[in-house]
């Protein structure tokens, strides 16, 4: 599996006591900071790139602040996140409250799907005003499709936005509209012949948090979990309506907390998994500054769409059923395997390539022995620690970056045994034809079998996964290619003038043309494709890739049916207007600029 950056992380505490209280229970004002720290390690694999976290204070007076942020990059950011709060906290002065020490938390672990880079990029995002309850930090998992088009209608209402990325236009529109539920409250205290701090306590516990999203998030079209922390306390984490992006809750009478994932709530507070729940399609958790909780239907809940790339890759595999899933997404591989080898169990070995495939590799091993009990099973790839590739010539840093893996010796019988192989999805290739297919032949089987627990990528991504382009997909160069050779060149250019033909239509009128690259040809000529195109001439092996079908896939995960990457049914309108773009971009680079 070739690294692919995805979705970020979330984490979420809300206090539902007095700071007293967890100082005397537990010993420590720092008891939700703590907490914190470990519900942002225990999703480190969401985001490597940046970390951040924001706190917030319900009683303080004038004069002192009430809301901090940190901030950090780099793949140690988590750690130094938590050091720079810590020696705040530590040199804060003797008779003064510590910065974030406070009873709202948000946490936040980044990657960037949309090549932006930089500290200015981490969340959390911050909206300061003198008006405690205009104050407005958010963060998410997501990813807009239509920014452009917010972006757009902003200007039109002569707003400035200085930036055009999602993160940015989506603090600015709804801190717009909280500055207007604000200004609602304000109103409606005057009326009731309120002055001075008694219309900032009206406003404080008046704030309806639901109005802000309700006229902010309907303007949006793209996968996400949005949270947020306002000045005057008020909680939330809203979760896109065709549930793209996965978002859980937690709640006793200490506590309420979110995440990302659902063991990591399970972890941090020793729940059973029934007492943490799903963030439904749509919804919003919302807690107020009263420390009242409600669920509130935000926008009404479309097709589900759950994300099947979670289930395969992207979340951790210690959830009870995504474990299962996997598990069943390599039992269901067992025909397939068998046909490949011939049924020549005698001579083959199975096994798999680390790490993400470990759990698929078991689910392979049942099936195939639920048959076959005798099957050698064996670790035959390992991984190594990562090979820093201070050599800058193409050829020795390619030779030497392809030694991340190393092999087995001795495990096959040279010549006779076939050796079969699972990894979790195949993507680029880049990693199987430059590394792991030569050190496999190494060990001189007669056949190599590379098994994918997914089906075959043929489709970009826009709602969390950074997976843009066409020419990116070992699948679709594949498909190309086998136009190409069967003299079919013309349909490159057919399919370019009916994206460019949709291109000023709404979104929702946008169909999608780029799948004709693909009609012409079975999954099965594409495998055998996709094989000569990664199997070098030193290779001495023969070599065939198995993959899952997209049958196979819904009938392991059953609840989360999101399959646009495999099949490139997307599930909003502005995945089909951003593969139509897609499509635009790679054929005017390869056939109109050279």
């Amino acid at each position: 599996m070739e690294p692919i950056k995805h979705e970020c992380g979330i984490a979420m505490i809300r206090l539902l006591k007095p700071l007293q209280y967890y100082k005397e229970k537990y010993g420590t004002e720092l008891y939700a900071l703590n907490k914190l720290y470990l519900m942002m390690e225990k999703q480190h694999n969401r985001g490597q790139e940046g970390a951040g976290i924001a706190s917030v204070k319900l009683v303080t007076a004038p004069g002192h602040e009430f809301m901090f942020r940190e901030k950090a990059l780099g793949k140690d950011a988590i750690t130094n996140v938590f050091a720079d709060v810590h020696r705040q906290i530590e040199d804060a002065p003797a008779g003064e409250q510590p910065p974030f020490i406070g009873e709202l938390y948000m946490g936040h672990l980044r990657y960037s799907t949309t090549g932006r880079s930089g500290i200015k990029y981490v969340h959390p995002f911050l909206r300061r005003n003198n008006w405690k309850a205009k104050n407005l930090c958010i963060c998410g998992n997501f990813n807009m499709t239509n920014i452009d088009e917010v972006f757009g209608m902003l200007a039109d209402q002569g707003q400035y936005p200085r930036i055009n990325a999602d993160a940015y236009i989506l603090l600015e529109l709804m801190g717009h509209r909280l500055d207007r539920e604000v200004e609602r409250n304000y109103v409606d205290a005057k009326k009731l012949n309120l002055e001075g701090k008694e219309i900032t306590s009206y406003i404080d516990q008046h704030v309806r948090i639901a109005n802000v999203l309700s006229t902010t998030m309907h303007h949006f079209d793209g996968g996400y979990v949005v949270c947020g922390l306002t000045g005057s306390g008020e909680l939330f984490a809203m979760r896109d309506p065709n549930g793209i992006r996965p978002a859980f809750w937690y709640a006793d009478d200490e506590l309420l907390a979110v995440a990302s994932e659902r063991p990591v709530l399970q972890t941090t507070f020793a729940a059973e998994i029934d007492q943490v729940h799903e963030l439904m399609p749509g919804q919003a958790l919302i807690v107020n500054g009263r420390a009242e909780r409600s669920l509130q239907q935000i926008i009404p809940a479309g097709k589900l769409a759950a994300c099947s790339f979670e289930r395969i890759y992207f979340s951790r595999g210690n959830d009870r059923d995504i474990h299962l899933e996997r598990k069943k997404l390599g039992f269901q591989l067992r025909d397939r395997i068998l046909k490949a080898v011939d049924n020549d169990i005698e001579h083959t070995v199975i096994s798999y390539i680390p790490n993400t495939a470990e759990v698929a590799y078991y689910g392979m091993v049942e099936g195939i022995r639920s048959l076959y009990p005798g099957v050698r099973a064996d670790k035959i790839v390992s991984k190594d620690i990562k090979l820093r590739t201070f050599i800058t010539e193409g050829s020795a840093r390619n030779d030497l970056a392809g030694h991340v893996y190393d092999i087995t010796y001795g495990t096959l019988e040279p010549g006779r045994d076939n050796l079969v192989v699972i990894d979790d999805s195949i993507v680029r290739g880049t990693t199987l034809r430059e590394s792991i297919i030569r050190i496999l032949d190494r060990l001189h089987p007669k056949k190599i079998v590379i098994v994918s627990s997914s089906p075959q990528v043929r489709y970009p991504d826009w709602y969390g996964i950074d997976m843009a382009r066409l020419d990116e997909f070992i699948a679709f160069i594949a498909a190309v290619t086998l136009l190409q050779e069967r003299g079919q060149e013309w349909l490159f250019e057919e399919i370019y003038r009916q994206c460019k033909a949709q291109e000023k239509l709404p979104a929702d009128q946008c169909r999608n043309y780029v799948r004709r690259i693909y009609d012409p040809f079975t999954d099965e000529e594409i495998s055998a494709k996709i094989v000569q195109l990664l199997r070098t001439p030193d290779v001495k092996a023969e070599v065939e890739i198995v993959y899952q079908s997209l049958d196979g896939l819904h009938k392991a995960c059953p609840s989360h049916p999101g399959d646009w990457y495999f099949s490139g049914d997307y599930p909003t309108p502005g995945g089909y207007k951003l593969l139509n773009r897609a499509y635009i971009d790679y054929y005017e680079n390869e056939y109109l600029k050279k």
